[in-house]
């Protein structure tokens, strides 16, 4: 496991934007997806985005609309758009691939491990 390290997170108002990112070449044609953990919660980790290796996305309905998952295959860049902040947004985000089904439930069955997370805070 080589785990990815995930960027882009900062402290932002409701309704704001950011766009987080993570270095994904060795995983070039796995399942990636984005993961949080919601900090206070009894299950704190859940996925939110899964991009497949041949383009199809997959979102959980709570950021379905909002978000958006891609990936730059130039520089193998993961990407997750998040538009339309809610303070309920607010968690540590991290960048998993995983090799088999692609959805926002399997990539919490991560190949490339737990690497740091980036931390995104929405103020009310």
């Amino acid at each position: 496991q080589v785990p990815m390290v995930a960027t882009g997170g900062d402290t932002v108002q409701a309704g704001g934007t950011l766009r987080l990112s993570c270095g994904a070449s060795r995983y070039a044609h796995y399942c990636l997806g984005w993961v949080r953990d919601i900090a206070g919660r009894r299950q704190p980790r859940e996925g939110i985005a899964a991009l497949s290796s041949d383009g199809h996305t997959n979102y959980r309905d709570t950021v379905k609309g909002r978000f958006t998952i891609s990936r730059a295959n130039s520089s193998n860049t993961l990407y997750l758009q998040m538009n339309n902040l809610k303070p309920e947004d607010t968690a540590v985000y991290r960048c998993v691939a995983v090799w088999g089904k692609c959805d926002y439930v399997t990539i919490l069955d991560t190949h490339s491990g737990w690497g740091q997370g980036t931390q995104v805070t929405v103020s009310a």
